[in-house]
């Protein structure tokens, strides 16, 4: 694939890295390719990043015909920069394109624009402990006529934004709040892509759980309304009586990554790690029992973010003392040494930038 590239000419003072924020500031360029029905993707490009014309009729306005991925350029010690797992992150968005009826990437075209757009921001991947830059991949449908119906034109971009950490508390266990009313999605429908419209409709559980002074909602099936999904922004891990468990995929939940990579590190080395159905109540039996030892969350924006305090109807119930526990402190080490170099990556899932 042939991607034109056109550097700015007025570039950006770079952030100071030890205040960044997350997804605040943007780097110099963004990619962009379209798509057209007949044709497929063409017109593969690099330019400055700026506002993007959009029709009043577009179909993601109206439709939400949208989707989006999350992944990470890291600074390893030795100056290099490198992502990790990319080939994860580009199947997803295509099992999303697929379900929002998006045009499919070519996975060989999408890796060579991540790693040619990265090749030519690298100077903005930041160096300072536990900073990165985050790269957001995402397609539109902008066919320009209202209608519903399958996307005839969209676009494909990346930008790309220097980060902190997620959490302001960083490492620090967050509080969660177990959400009993609202629901984010159900079998069948669209929980396990990456669209909008489910980040959209979490968002109003969520800011009733910060109104009480937690970081996140923790979300139940949509039918029964019994059975533990995940956290707003991650997938979701405890430790319970000595099993690490975290619920099954049964399509109403995001294919994590990082959930992925977790899980793989802890069968590696013989932990007893299963992924099935767990309801609210054996949750919270273990919370009163005292058999929950621990409870995390993990993404690709925090990583691993531990969970020290689970509210359920009124009831608070702290997780391992309100401190991050072994099991949660040893894959967050792992993951990030991986990330960022300092550990030995056994599993190749880091891809150096030349």
């Amino acid at each position: 694939m042939e991607i034109k590239v056109t550097k700015t000419q007025n570039p950006k003072v770079k952030p100071d890295p030890s205040t960044l924020q997350f997804g605040v500031e943007f780097t110099d360029h963004m990619f962009i390719m379209d798509y057209t029905a007949g044709e497929g993707w063409h017109d593969a490009r690099i330019v400055e990043f700026g506002r993007i014309p959009m029709h009043p009729a577009s179909t993601a306005l109206h439709y939400g015909a949208e989707i989006f991925e999350g992944l990470k350029a890291y600074r390893r010690p030795d100056g290099e920069v490198q992502l990790f797992r990319p080939m994860e992150n580009i199947r997803r968005m295509n099992s999303s394109a697929d379900r929002m009826c998006l045009p499919l990437l070519d996975e060989n075209d999408a890796l060579q624009a991540l790693t040619t757009f990265v090749e030519l921001e690298k100077d903005w991947v930041p160096s300072a402990p536990a900073t990165s830059l985050y790269l957001r991949p995402f397609m539109i449908g902008n066919d320009e006529h209202l209608g519903v119906h399958a996307v005839k034109h969209a676009t494909f971009y990346i930008i790309a934004s220097p980060v902190g950490s997620y959490y302001k508390e960083g490492i620090n266990p967050v509080k969660i709040m177990i959400e009993s009313d609202d629901v984010r999605a159900v079998r069948g429908g669209t929980g396990y892509t990456k669209c909008g419209g489910n980040y959209a409709a979490s968002t109003r559980a969520g800011q009733r759980a910060e109104e009480q002074g937690y970081s996140q909602v923790l979300w139940l099936d949509g039918v029964e309304r019994k059975y533990i999904e995940e956290v707003g922004a991650m997938n979701v891990m405890f430790k319970i009586n000595g099993e690490i468990v975290t619920p099954a995929l049964t399509g109403s939940i995001l294919p994590g990554i990082t959930r992925k990579s977790c899980l793989e590190v802890l069968k590696s080395e013989g932990y007893n790690a299963n992924e099935r159905l767990l309801s609210v109540d054996e949750l919270i039996d273990a919370c009163e029992n005292g058999t929950l030892e621990e409870a995390w969350g993990c993404g690709t924006a925090a990583v691993v973010s531990p969970i020290g305090e689970l509210a359920y109807k009124g009831k608070k119930y702290t997780v391992n003392g309100g401190k991050i526990g072994e099991v949660t402190q040893h894959l967050y080490d792992t993951l990030t040494g991986i990330q960022w170099g300092n550990k030995e990556d056994k599993f190749g899932w880091t891809l150096r930038i030349k």
